[in-house]
């Protein structure tokens, strides 16, 4: 069992389906988990929010002087985690300006503005750490972006950044990966897509399970990679 006792670790989006599986993992083995947010009724409904290893802090994950600040906080940062994003579903003629550069700001800036603060974090202790980012299946296949071409060229932007900043930092023993799920499977998703097949889709559970690995000190070895996490869909 991969050991994260007394390691500080960044959960962006922490909160959420995804995140809430990433957190309870890394509680699990001893981490202690930061987690940045925004929705109060999704911190309410969050089943850590009273844990003594979690801290929850309100920040705007697309105001660099806010992220700056929340990194800042005390402890030597180990790993930082980004599953912080939102989807938008619109055929183009459907999706102007404003849509287009709100799926770049929640997706790709706040994944930006993060590993920023996450790798000047990790620099200052000299011991490395990783980044974990979550992109997308439509972000590294785009054929599967249509009717969404702006979460998918945000999600893709995000493929991108990752594999240029792992090799940025690997110098500083930083190493930086990132997931690309399918469709994930949620009381949220199997709503709102009654007729599909549950049982093919991943479980947040045992993404999280390939996140935690990617965020540990037993990889020695892999940066730069987009694993997909597709389950069987």
């Amino acid at each position: 069992m991969t050991d994260f006792n007394n390691r500080k670790v960044v959960v962006t989006g922490g909160s959420g389906a995804l995140g809430t599986a990433v957190v309870g993992a890394l509680l699990a083995q001893g981490a202690t988990v930061h987690v940045p947010w925004i929705s109060q009724a999704e911190v309410d409904r969050f089943p850590y929010r009273d844990h003594r290893q979690v801290t929850l802090v309100e920040t705007q994950l697309v105001d660099e002087v806010a992220v700056s600040r929340f990194f800042g906080s005390p402890g030597a940062l180990w790993a930082s985690i980004h599953i912080a994003g939102g989807f938008a579903m619109a055929p183009i003629a459907e999706t102007d300006r404003a849509t287009f550069m709100a799926q770049l700001e929640i997706n790709l800036m706040s994944c930006v503005l993060a590993s920023r603060a996450a790798v000047t974090a990790m620099r200052q202790t000299g011991q490395g750490g990783r980044i974990v980012n979550v992109t997308a299946r439509p972000g590294i296949e785009p054929r599967h972006g249509a009717g969404m071409t702006a979460y998918a060229t945000s999600k893709a932007a995000v493929a991108a950044f990752t594999q240029a900043l792992a090799a940025e930092v690997i110098g500083d023993n930083i190493l930086v990966n990132a997931v690309a799920p399918g469709t994930l499977d949620t009381p949220a998703n199997r709503t709102a897509m009654p007729k599909a097949d549950p049982t093919k889709w991943a479980s947040p559970d045992d993404v999280a399970a390939t996140i935690l690995y990617l965020a540990s000190p037993d990889n020695r070895v892999t940066s730069g990679g987009i694993v997909p996490v597709y389950g069987r869909s």
